[in-house]
């Protein structure tokens, strides 16, 4: 058969009822919103609009901030059609698996498990080291590092991914409870130092708004040499430039990093009750409250001082402005703020990790025993090995230098999502869709080429590191996922509910 083989829905569908492999549809639209929320606001809300500020676009990072929001909101909108129309486990691996084909899907679900897997081990690292500057600020002289001679492991990554292995074994439910509590004390942490931000803030520091473009190596800190260029300069022989136009398209495609997560939601579309309204619903909320919380810390952190003045700094962030004014107060808050607003975020990888992991286990492109659930309607096996890798990963390597990864992994997956909307309504137009993206076919291809475009704004080394990625996944493909996928073995059968309706109750 080909490796563009494709599921049926009903195929799909039916699968989500199979004995021994069914989660637990226990999720309402609020626990949805908490779930992008908790992922998307980590500690890069705090970090990543200084650093694209200081080093691309000045204070038209605003700008930047706006582009990628409306980019993802309108990648948001084909998940949360497909995901309306398809309550399953696996994102956008599920929804190209009844579009494009098995080869896509495999692809874009190795990658999301790679790209899963390295956000959370690099998550939980930073927690640790952030956890050890709180407790360092605090006054309290301890520190989770432990080193044997040569041998060094933090075991802080080790408790924060037990913790939240133990609750996401336990039930999906339990873990957003506590996973929604967290949430809250983080928004409450993000707006109270906004308004405290917004005190100094002084309008002369928005001039100029779009600072003229210049050579890249002109400022301290600037990315330089040929993988540090975006790929679209370095194909055309453009010198690297920084702030102007260019900055703003730049510092887009970076801040972009501060959307990653939506793509989660989906993947939990199998533990959503009433999956239909619930999964849109719970995606909007979450995309509109995280959009208006990071353009008002862009427009904090560059009104409190000059994008000049944070390009000078080694890692600009919210808190070097807060420095550079004289609040150094404000640091305590913001490093407390970091620690539980990175807590969240493990728990939301962890759980995307071994959704993708099930889907595609369940399918057989991955082993079968993979996919079994427990008495708690939970994939326990995958969640408890999962958990046992990242913390592992996170405990002992240096994991920092894949985390640009996440970004191109997830605009990738976006790309295919939205160029399968208008497929999907040509091959099935039958479908119930309780939410539909509007102006198909125009916008979900402008939604595919605008993230086309941020992917080239990603750096050369980012991209070799990508190819290699999926050279390692077209060898595990072809050397085993091939031979054993159930589609192509004819497993899956004709047997599906009684309705479409029915597999999604």
């Amino acid at each position: 058969m080909s490796i563009f083989r494709t599921k049926s829905v009903e195929q799909t569908l039916a699968e989500t009822a199979e004995t021994g492999r069914t989660l637990k549809r226990t999720l309402n639209a609020w626990d949805m919103a908490v779930m992008g929320v908790a992922v998307a606001v980590g500690a890069g809300i705090f970090s990543v609009g200084a650093q694209a500020a200081a080093f691309h676009a000045g204070p038209a990072v605003i700008l930047s901030f706006i582009i990628a929001g409306v980019v993802c909101g309108a990648a948001v909108m084909c998940y949360a059609e497909f995901a309306s129309m398809l309550p399953v486990a696996g994102s956008a691996y599920t929804f190209t698996y009844t579009t494009v084909g098995e080869i896509i899907a495999w692809i874009i679900g190795w990658d999301l498990i790679l790209e899963m897997l390295m956000a959370s081990s690099v998550i939980s690292k930073y927690w640790g080291v952030y956890l050890n500057e709180l407790l360092h600020l605090v006054g309290i002289d301890f520190n989770t590092n432990i080193v044997w001679g040569s041998f060094h492991i933090d075991v802080a990554p080790i408790i924060i991914v037990t913790f939240f292995t133990v609750l996401l074994v336990l039930g999906t439910k339990l873990s957003a409870r506590v996973d929604g509590a967290l949430t809250i004390l983080k928004i409450a942490i993000v707006f109270f130092v906004i308004i405290v931000g917004f005190f100094y803030v002084k309008s002369s520091n928005y001039q100029p708004f779009i600072p003229p473009s210049q050579p890249a190596a002109a400022a301290k800190g600037a990315v330089s040499g040929v993988f540090g260029e975006p790929l679209w300069q370095w194909g055309t022989g453009m010198a690297p430039s920084m702030y102007g136009v260019p900055g703003i398209l730049s510092g887009a495609a970076l801040v972009f990093f501060a959307f990653v997560g939506f793509d989660v939601v989906a993947t939990a579309s199998e533990e959503a009750k009433d999956p239909h309204r619930t999964v849109p619903r719970g995606i909007f909320m979450g995309m509109c409250l995280v959009t208006v919380m990071y353009v008002l810390v862009a427009v904090v952190t560059t009104g409190m001082v000059s994008y000049k003045q944070l390009a000078k700094a080694d890692s600009p962030s919210l808190a070097t402005g807060f420095e550079l004014v004289g609040a150094t107060w404000a640091a305590k808050i913001i490093s407390f703020g970091i620690v539980v607003g990175l807590t969240t975020v493990v728990m939301v990888l962890l759980l995307g990790l071994t959704r993708i992991v099930f889907a595609m286990s369940r399918d057989g492109l991955l082993p079968r025993s993979f996919s079994t659930t427990g008495s708690h309607g939970t994939p326990a096996k995958i969640q408890i090995v999962g958990g046992i890798v990242v913390a592992v990963v996170a405990a002992c390597f240096k994991v920092d230098v894949l985390s640009d990864m996440v970004n191109i992994g997830t605009l990738s997956a976006f790309t295919l999502v939205a160029v399968s909307i208008p497929i999907m309504r040509r091959k099935r137009p039958d479908l119930h869709r309780s939410f539909k993206m509007p102006g198909n076919p125009w916008i979900p291809m402008l939604v595919a080429l605008a993230c086309l475009w941020l992917m080239l704004n990603l750096t050369v080394l980012t991209w070799l590191r990508f190819v290699v990625w999926l050279a390692i996944g077209f060898a595990i493909y072809f050397g085993y996922s091939y031979r054993h996928s159930r589609l192509g073995r004819d497993e899956l059968g004709g047997a599906i509910p009684t309705t479409a309706g029915d597999a999604a109750e």
